[in-house]
């Protein structure tokens, strides 16, 4: 009789741990390994931003320029790895539109062409990134003013450093610093060229 309830007592607790056993199979070394989720990021973007920039270093009239920017950028190459070098360049070309709003000129328009690296980490919805590039564009040049500009064809470089912040898979919002210089690049005596830097933030669609 005793050996008969030992024998009962010792199913019951056999049949508890089958029960229970395979809520501890995720342990096991020699199981299937997660499903790792592919990094692919949007192929095109396009965004508008805005900068404030003031002149700096030769800027005989302390410049003022409200630039307003239209960028389209396509995904070229990925770092899918565990490393901070983590994420996706772009190419990127840009539209601008500057009113000078103090300074010898009173507006510029021209292109930039470049490229944009994001650092992107597991889970973050802030990337931070880089970016530069050239163009050319005109400017209403007063060569005849002491400081001004010497011809109207202008080119252009665009250095910026910031983050953007995902509001959804299609929204971010982008805040940044950006150094513009523009210079004719010699061709004309003297070549005053303008130096800015200030910040910029936008909006971009991702699809």
């Amino acid at each position: 009789m005793e050996n008969s309830r030992v024998t009962v007592q010792f199913g019951f607790l056999f049949a508890i741990f089958c029960a229970f056993s395979p809520a501890f199979a995720g342990a096991d070394a020699s199981g299937p390994p997660p499903v790792r989720e592919d990094f692919n990021p949007s192929q095109f973007e396009v965004s508008v931003e805005s900068a404030y920039l003031l002149g700096f270093i030769n800027a005989r009239h302390s410049y003022e320029i409200g630039a307003i920017f239209a960028t389209g950028r396509i995904r070229w190459g990925v770092i899918d790895n565990d490393s901070w070098l983590r994420g996706f360049n772009q190419v990127y070309v840009t539209a601008m539109g500057e009113p000078i709003l103090r300074g010898i000129e009173n507006h510029y328009f021209g292109f930039n062409i470049g490229m944009r690296y994001n650092f992107v980490r597991p889970y973050w919805r802030l990337v931070p990134y880089i970016s530069g590039g050239l163009g050319a564009g005109d400017i209403d040049s007063r060569p005849s003013v002491r400081g001004g500009q010497g011809q109207d064809f202008t080119f252009n470089i665009l250095t910026a450093v910031g983050a953007s912040y995902e509001i959804s898979q299609q929204w971010k919002v982008n805040v940044g610093v950006l150094y513009q210089h523009l210079s004719n690049a010699g061709q004309t005596d003297p070549n005053p060229s303008l130096n800015l830097i200030g910040p910029q933030i936008g909006l971009t669609y991702s699809f």
